[in-house]
């Protein structure tokens, strides 16, 4: 099967939109989308011979909405949208999360609702079928007229304007387009607009936060599993008869996670005395999270698929719409919550942590996990590590929703916040994954001490063993930085 994204025809799913960003997957417009396209256009351009007056077409935007733009100004504000919001800060948004949002606003002119050439489209295709991804700053964005900074910095490269990476190299934009075979286009009305008006990035950085957080929370679930196995505790509290009698999906499913990954170990015990609820309670603590990322699922896709511009343009029935799709609403709700979820897998991951490394709780373990404690300090500063990631994502899960600002002459009275929302989340997350590679390798450690890993259960076991091909037995005092970037490049990759 060719790697390649088809779009036009069915709605996209978050699959889609990681093997465009992470997998180079080829981007290929079908399905009557050329055809909606120009119909979109078409409808436009007959307004405007009409005389019509059209926001950001033929007035200024925002709070220069009530003055009239003369035709040949027309062009010329589409290519100063780029220039008067070339103010964004901060470190560059990762490469995936900027070719995941320009495969959306592909997605999102399919519709024919924003009223761009087929031109437009085939210039921000061939930026991620040759491999070139505009330099994007984090800050900039209150994401009520969609984000526009950012989007402002992706669609800048098309004219020639801005920086973007090619093979590694950063180079001025015309430079990169050059270096791939590609020249500038000219913008014509509207188009800048288009370009930046929508919800595109901040869906971006949630579609792949998405995945990454499924990844990180397996990987808790698989550390958890190998401390029961190390703490000798009992099974029962995972049985499926104690979860289906509550009901809830998510920790139904979580139970069947933990009950998967221990099946046939020679460890854990049938039934025993009540453990802490880091180790007993683990599908109603971190079933929610695994609900609330299923349940994410869909809104994310709504929004892919979405016609987030404005104004919009019926490509049927011509008729335009004066609206605002473009606000960040769901999306920045979706990742506030999302940042609850993992200040809990952060906490869980911090009690948890604190059972295993303390001799007074770990069923007969030595203290901080080291054969010759005393002299070798073990796992304490691991545990330290783990409570400053803990307090990090804490601080991290405020929501940001609620922070509203008015902005723009009081014409975005009200913002979503929406990328704040994702930069946080991403943040967040980030913290809670290096926090998950050191429990995976505390936990290892703790199932070497009761007895090494021939007891382990095949699920289990496999989780070991993925810990023990980067990261050895520590047996005495040692630098660990390196094995934990092993241990987090692999959950990055979805290995557990």
């Amino acid at each position: 099967m060719p790697n390649l994204v088809l779009v036009g025809a069915e709605a996209l799913r978050i699959e889609d939109v990681v093997r465009v960003a992470r997998e180079s997957a080829e981007v290929r417009l079908t399905g009557g989308a050329r055809t909606r396209i120009a119909n979109g256009r078409a409808h436009l351009e007959e307004l405007l011979a009409r005389g019509e007056r059209i926001y950001g077409v033929n007035t200024g935007v925002g709070g220069n909405i009530g003055i009239s733009l003369a035709p040949e100004q027309m062009d010329t504000l589409q290519h100063n949208l780029m220039r008067h919001m070339a103010c964004g800060t901060g470190r560059p948004l990762p490469n995936d999360v900027v070719r995941a949002a320009t495969l959306l606003r592909i997605v999102t002119f399919a519709t024919g609702t924003s009223a761009v050439r087929n031109v437009v489209v085939d210039a921000l295709a061939a930026l991620l079928n040759r491999g070139v991804t505009p330099v994007v700053p984090r800050y900039g964005s209150v994401g009520a007229s969609g984000d526009l900074m950012p989007s402002a910095y992706i669609a800048r490269v098309l004219v020639g304007f801005g920086e973007a990476e090619v093979n590694g190299r950063r180079l001025p934009a015309e430079e990169a387009l050059e270096s791939v075979g590609l020249r500038p286009i000219h913008f014509a009305p509207k188009e800048g607009l288009a370009l930046v008006n929508g919800t595109t990035v901040m869906t971006a950085a949630a579609a792949l936060l998405w995945i990454d957080a499924f990844y990180v929370l397996r990987a808790l679930l698989a550390a958890i599993a190998l401390s029961v196995e190390a703490l000798q505790a009992p099974l029962m509290p995972y049985e499926p008869w104690v979860h289906q009698s509550k009901g809830h999906p998510g920790q139904i499913a979580v139970a069947a996670f933990l009950l998967d990954l221990l099946r046939d170990s020679a460890y854990v015990q049938a039934t025993s005395g009540q453990t802490s609820y880091s180790l007993r309670c683990v599908p109603q603590g971190l079933g929610p999270v695994w609900e609330a990322l299923q349940d994410g699922r869909a809104v994310i896709e709504r929004e892919i698929n979405s016609a987030n511009d404005n104004p919009l343009i019926d490509p049927e029935t011509g008729i335009l719409y004066k609206a605002g799709n473009f606000y960040g609403g769901h999306i920045a709700r979706l990742l506030d919550t999302w940042k609850i979820d993992f200040a809990a897998m952060a906490n869980w991951g911090n009690a948890l942590m604190a059972v295993l490394v303390d001799d007074k709780f770990n069923s007969g373990l030595p203290a901080n996990l080291t054969p010759q404690p005393g002299v070798n300090c073990g796992f304490k500063g691991m545990q330290l590590s783990v409570t400053s990631l803990a307090c990090a994502v804490r601080h991290l899960a405020g929501p940001s929703s609620i922070h509203s600002l008015p902005t723009d002459q009081y014409n975005q009275d009200v913002v979503s916040l929406g990328m704040h929302a994702a930069v946080t989340a991403m943040d967040a997350l980030e913290c809670v994954r290096h926090l998950a590679a050191m429990l995976l390798l505390t936990s290892a450690q703790a199932v070497d001490l009761r007895g090494g890993p021939a007891k382990l259960g095949p699920g289990t076991r496999r989780a070991y063993d993925a810990v023990r091909q980067v990261a050895a037995f520590q047996d005495k005092d040692r630098a660990m930085e390196y094995e934990l970037a092993a241990v987090t490049a692999r959950i990055l990759s979805g290995d557990w």
